[in-house]
C-alpha cells in the first residue's frame, strides 16, 4: 500500500509541476493555448524518454530514491529558474529571444524525464508487494486527475504559483523520505539531502509571502524596466496577489520624461491603470458617452467588468441604474479596501442603484431578459487567447441583443495606427455581430506634466443603427476650444469592411485580434 500511495503522490506532483510551468510560461510569453499545448506535448515526449532510459539503469530501490530527491529539487527550482532567466539584466546577444524561450522550457523536459522513470521503477517494486502493474497505472492516472482538479480549484487560487510549487517539492521530498524508510538502501548523503530539502521547503512555505514577493518583484521590475530604454524607468512592487482568474501587481514607477512617481496596476503583466490617467480613462469610458443621456435617472447601464469599482463611481454621479457583471469575486473584494483603489472608487460598491453579479458575462447575457440603454465594456485588453471569447462575434451579438432600440455599446480601443491588424479584426468582428455604425473618440489628459492636454485613451461607441444623436461637446473632459471642436466633430460612421479580414469567432478564432507587445 505504501508504494501505491507513493504512486498517487508522485503522479499528483508531476502533473501539477507541468501545469504551474504552463501558467508561468503564459505569463512570460503569452498565448494560453500555445503554452499549455507545448507543455503537454513536451511532457508526454519526455515521459517516453524517461521510460526508455529505464532500460539503462539498475539498482531499483536506490535509483527510485534518487529520482524522488531530484524531482523535489528540479520541480521548484525549475520555476525559480524560469523567473530568473527572464529577469536578467537587459544584455543583448545573438538569438537572445530564442535562447531564453528554449531555456524556459527545459524544466518541462527535466521533470518529464524523471517522471517517466518513476513508473517502471514502481512497477518493478510493486512485485515485492504483490500488486499488479495495472494497479500502478490506475493509481498513476488517478493521481494525475486529482492533481489537475486540486491545482485548478485549490492550489493556484489560494497559494499562487510560487507557494504551490514549493508545496509540491515538499511533498516529493517527504515521499522520498517515506520510501527510504521502507527501503533503506539509499546513500546517507542522499538521505541528508532529502532531509535538508524538506526543511528548506518547510521554511520557504513559512515565509511564503516574502519569497513570492521577492521573486515577483525581481521578475516584474525587470519586465517593466525592459519596456523602456535602459535607465529610463524604475519600478518597485508594493503589492501582489493571485486570484482564481488573474495575477495582480500594484507597483510604483518613475519615468525619466515624466515628473514625480505614480502607482500602477498590472493584471497578468498587462498594464491596466496608472495614477496619471486613471481619471481620464474613466471619463472617456463613462462621462463622455453619458452626455448622450440627458435624463440619467431613467438610463439603464450594463457594466461588463469594472471590478475596481471606479467606473461605478463615475456612473453614480448620473443616478443611473447599473447592472455590473464581473467574474473575479476575490479581485472585487480586495479592491474595496485597497488604498490604491479606494482613492478612486469612494466606496462605490455601496451605491444603492447598483446590482452586481459575480460570474461570466456571456453566461449572464444568456440567462437575462434585461435590455440596456448603454453597455460599457471595461475589460483588460486582448492580450491573450483567454480573452478571445470576449472579443468574438458571439459575445458582441449577445450585447447587441440586449440593447434597447437606441442603445449603444462603448468599449476601450487600441490605437489603429500602432495595432492595425487588431483594429481590422476587431471592427470586422463587431460588424459581423450586427453593429453597423461607430463613433471613435479619445479622452484628453496632461500625460507628460506640461500643463497641456494631449489625446489619451481611445474608445468606440458601437450601434446597430445610429438612432441616438452624438452630443459629446458637453463632455466634462473638454477643457479647451481645441478639444471642444474635436468632440463637436464626432459623428456616426459606417463600420468599414476589410477585404480578406475574418471576424473573430469562438469556433473560428482570428488571432490577429490579440495584441502582443
Amino acid at each position: 500500500m505504501l508504494l501505491l500511495g507513493l504512486t498517487l503522490v508522485v503522479a499528483f506532483c508531476s502533473i501539477v509541476y507541468e501545469l504551474i510551468y504552463s501558467e508561468m510560461l503564459r505569463v512570460i510569453f503569452g498565448g494560453t493555448v500555445l503554452r499549455y499545448s507545448i507543455t503537454i506535448g513536451l511532457f508526454l515526449f519526455s515521459l517516453g524518454i524517461g521510460a526508455f532510459l529505464y532500460n539503462y539503469v539498475d539498482d531499483v530501490a536506490p535509483n527510485f530514491f534518487r529520482i524522488e530527491v531530484l524531482l523535489a529539487l528540479a520541480g521548484p527550482f525549475g520555476l525559480v529558474g524560469m523567473i530568473l532567466v527572464n529577469s536578467a539584466p537587459g544584455v543583448e546577444f545573438p538569438f537572445k529571444s530564442s535562447i531564453l524561450l528554449v531555456a524556459s522550457h527545459l524544466p518541462i523536459v527535466v521533470v518529464g524525464v524523471l517522471s517517466g522513470l518513476e513508473i517502471p521503477f514502481l512497477s518493478e517494486l510493486v512485485e515485492t508487494e504483490r500488486s499488479a502493474f495495472s494497479e500502478v497505472l490506475g493509481v498513476d492516472y488517478f493521481g494525475s486527475l486529482v492533481g489537475t482538479v486540486v491545482y485548478a480549484l485549490v492550489l493556484y487560487p489560494t497559494l499562487g504559483l510560487v507557494s504551490a510549487i514549493f508545496t509540491l517539492g515538499l511533498l516529493n521530498a517527504v515521499a522520498a523520505l517515506a520510501f527510504s524508510v521502507k527501503f533503506p538502501s539509499g546513500s546517507r548523503a542522499l538521505f541528508a539531502v532529502a532531509l535538508l530539502v524538506t526543511g528548506l521547503y518547510g521554511g520557504v512555505l513559512v515565509q511564503a509571502d516574502a519569497v513570492e514577493r521577492e521573486l515577483t518583484t525581481t521578475y516584474v521590475e525587470a519586465q517593466i524596466e525592459s519596456e523602456y530604454p535602459p535607465g529610463a524607468a524604475s519600478a518597485t512592487v508594493t503589492d501582489q496577489f493571485t486570484t482564481r482568474h488573474q495575477d495582480a501587481v500594484v507597483y510604483e514607477r518613475r519615468l525619466d520624461d515624466v515628473p514625480g512617481q505614480e502607482t500602477c496596476l498590472r493584471l497578468d503583466m498587462a498594464l491596466q491603470l496608472c495614477d496619471r490617467w486613471v481619471d481620464s480613462y474613466h471619463e472617456g469610458l463613462v462621462d463622455v458617452p453619458m452626455t448622450m443621456y440627458p435624463n440619467g435617472s431613467k438610463t439603464k447601464v450594463l457594466l461588463i467588468g469594472g471590478g475596481d469599482w471606479i467606473a461605478v463611481d463615475h456612473l453614480r454621479k448620473y443616478d443611473v441604474t447599473v447592472d455590473q457583471v464581473d467574474v473575479d469575486r476575490e479581485f472585487m473584494n480586495r479592491t474595496k479596501n485597497h488604498s490604491f483603489f479606494e482613492q478612486y472608487h469612494d466606496d462605490a460598491y455601496e451605491y444603492d442603484r447598483l446590482d452586481t453579479t459575480v460570474g461570466d458575462a456571456a453566461s449572464y447575457l444568456r440567462t437575462t431578459d434585461e435590455r440596456y440603454d448603454l453597455v460599457l465594456v471595461d475589460l483588460p485588453g486582448a492580450r491573450s487567447d483567454e480573452m478571445l471569447p470576449l472579443y468574438s462575434t458571439e459575445f458582441y451579438s449577445q450585447l447587441r441583443q440586449h440593447l434597447t432600440d437606441d442603445g449603444v455599446v462603448v468599449a476601450w480601443s487600441y490605437s489603429k495606427y500602432a495595432f492595425p491588424d487588431h483594429h481590422k479584426a476587431y471592427l470586422s468582428t463587431v460588424r459581423a455581430a450586427g453593429f453597423e455604425s461607430y463613433v471613435p473618440y479619445h479622452s484628453y489628459d496632461d500625460l507628460d506634466g506640461d500643463s497641456d492636454l494631449e489625446r489619451a485613451e481611445g474608445f468606440y461607441v458601437l450601434a446597430p443603427e445610429p438612432t441616438r444623436p452624438v452630443q459629446f461637446e458637453s463632455a466634462p473632459v473638454v477643457d479647451s476650444q481645441r478639444e471642444r471642436t474635436a468632440y463637436e466633430s464626432r459623428e456616426w460612421r459606417p463600420i468599414p469592411e476589410y477585404r480578406g479580414v475574418e471576424p473573430n469567432s469562438v469556433f473560428d478564432p482570428n488571432y490577429d485580434v490579440i495584441v502582443d507587445f
